[in-house]
């Protein structure tokens, strides 16, 4: 018998809106949004004592908190918005170490390839290998041998082949569809996606609360305490209860990623120089036009940086940009500039499909916190990580974490929690693949999973995909009723079962925690106002909200997702401009 907590007619405004907040009462709120949360029931923070307080849950956060519980430490993970609302759920969605060792960064590229298998092959339903084309034309700033080179030297270092009648077959319609004015040398490789790293987020969060993490979102981290020349703890307020509580921990991390520098700051820590480097990356989405690329593609934009065109989601992600930004990241947006840019690049490579802005579904952007540096050049900071010991500062026990990336996230939190003297469990021994690291078992799980709980395959393929190894959990919840086994709207194979799980396992507080992170399919190509209204009517349907608290939950979901993926507003005539 599954018992749902009534989320009930109590709805607590979240701050104000992004462009028009006034100042909450402690005066040191970042976080501008709507958001109803459910009447509270969590456990009070106050006077506990943790031995790791984790600040930020995003992907970096997450998997050093993560660690820590493994490893036997009281641990605490605080997050001021929802974890992986962040960076994590803004970037290209790969794992990738070509880029730094075209920069020569070696050392990093070995990094990313080491824990880019690890997670192929822990993670074979969120993280898989990707058939990449690489599209040099004659005007491009690198020259043919060089990167003929660096493939050679990439493979191997990844140990991977590529298939090469697939190649030939996708660099063929390749060609066809692309500038036939301009001379193109066409490479391939082998790399990886991370379609979804919130998913692989709030796997890892279900792995740290198992361990014995506490968690909270939507908790923001107000001051860390500090005294007699050491941090001793954090002062937070948890918005879901409006309430701000001590605790006491005898280490604190600061894994704000972007935010790094404002939580010292906001704690009175002086630094000589910043930590972070901001560097902002948009994005634009569009639906799939006549001649789009079924390969994901690597090549070079107008204005030549590197451009990826990546197959995603039923749509195609197209980025990202690289402008150095030192703004708020939680008010990050693309500007127009860098979109008209995306899509001029896009219109140049296939001037045949005519590509216009209508045919962008949305754009999003988010800050990567790189490594200072003092040029003010974002084309040369490393993606390195480094760990900041703030004894520097007179500030013992407190470290920052900068850099990193989706693949090497579970190798720095290793680092961090070595730094801080704590034995990490050994990972186990890693025998490079030469060949696909899909579970061979994926095809006789889904027929389980669609028989356990009464669905279709198709349904199943979709809940195992994001899922894995606990969607028979989700299988035996949709089995008790109907309604967990209703689709979240008409377009999507989900189900409410997923919605149920995120509420009860997952952390999720609001729908749009559910819809945008936990089951997000409100990324998806079918996504519209109706089928949000959709599913928070079929949510809270189960979940026992009166009309009063389903209308606020939908109202702050369409909020949010507004404010997250733009709608973006160029001048730029592009069908012209491809002409």
């Amino acid at each position: 018998m599954v018992t749902f907590r009534n989320h009930g007619p109590n709805v607590t405004l979240y701050l104000e809106n992004f462009a028009h907040s006034e100042p909450v009462p402690s005066g040191r709120a970042e976080m501008k949004q709507f958001m109803p949360f459910p009447d509270s029931n969590r456990a009070p923070l106050a006077g506990q004592h943790f031995q790791v307080a984790v600040i930020g849950g995003g992907i970096m956060g997450v998997a050093i908190a993560r660690e820590c519980a493994r490893a036997g430490k009281r641990t605490l993970l605080v997050e001021q918005h929802d974890f992986a609302a962040g960076t994590t759920s803004r970037s290209s969605r790969m794992l990738s170490g070509l880029r730094a060792l075209e920069k020569g960064e070696i050392s990093f590229a070995r990094e990313s390839l080491r824990e880019r298998e690890r997670l192929l092959r822990d993670r074979p339903h969120l993280a898989h290998p990707a058939h990449f084309l690489l599209a040099l034309n004659n005007q491009g700033k690198r020259s043919a041998m060089s990167v003929r080179t660096a493939l050679w030297v990439y493979r191997r270092m990844a140990g991977r082949n590529v298939d090469a009648a697939g190649f030939e077959m996708a660099r063929k319609k390749l060609e066809r569809a692309l500038d036939a004015g301009q001379r193109w040398s066409i490479f391939d490789y082998e790399d990886a996606q991370c379609e979804f790293p919130e998913r692989l987020v709030a796997e890892w969060l279900v792995e740290a609360i198992a361990a014995g993490a506490v968690v909270r979102n939507h908790t923001q981290v107000m001051a860390v305490d500090v005294a007699h020349g050491r941090a001793r703890g954090l002062l937070v307020r948890d918005w879901t209860r409006n309430l701000e509580e001590k605790i006491e921990a005898t280490w604190i991390v600061n894994a704000t990623g972007p935010w790094v520098d404002r939580t010292c700051g906001r704690s009175g820590i002086k630094m000589r120089r910043p930590m972070v480097s901001g560097v902002r990356g948009s994005h634009i989405v569009l639906s799939h036009f006549p001649g789009a690329p079924s390969t994901a593609l690597y090549t070079e934009g107008a204005d030549g940086r590197p451009l990826y065109i990546i197959p995603w989601n039923e749509q195609l992600l197209v980025g990202a940009t690289h402008v150095p930004d030192t703004s708020d990241p939680g008010k990050v947006h693309p500007a127009s500039d860098e979109i008209e840019s995306l899509l001029h690049s896009l219109a140049s490579l296939f001037p045949k499909a005519r590509i216009s802005q209508n045919d962008i579904r949305y754009s999003f952007a988010g800050i990567r916190n790189l490594p200072f540096d003092p040029s003010g050049d974002p084309g040369t900071v490393s993606r390195q990580h480094s760990i900041h010991d703030h004894q520097q500062e007179n500030v013992a026990r407190l470290i920052s974490v900068i850099g990193g990336n989706l693949a090497t996230a579970i190798s720095v939190a290793r680092d961090c929690v070595r730094m801080i003297g704590i034995r990490p469990a050994e990972p186990k021994p890693l025998a490079v693949a030469d060949g696909p690291a899909l579970d061979p078992l994926l095809d006789h799980f889904v027929v389980d999973v669609s028989r356990a709980a009464s669905i279709s395959e198709e349904a199943s393929r979709a809940i195992v995909e994001w899922h894995g190894k606990r969607s028979m959990e989700i299988a035996g919840m949709a089995q008790s009723s109907a309604e967990l086994r209703t689709t979240l709207c008409p377009h999507s194979e989900h189900i409410v079962a997923e919605a149920v799980e995120a509420y009860r396992n997952e952390c999720a507080v609001t729908l749009g925690d559910v819809l945008l992170r936990r089951v997000p399919v409100a990324l998806g190509p079918c996504w519209s106002e109706t089928c949000s209204r959709e599913a928070a009517l079929r949510i809270g349907a189960v979940m026992g909200w009166n009309e009063e608290t389903t209308g606020a939950n939908l109202e702050a979901l369409e909020m949010e997702r507004a404010a997250y993926l733009r709608r973006p507003r160029t001048s730029m005539r592009l069908a012209t401009a491809a002409d």
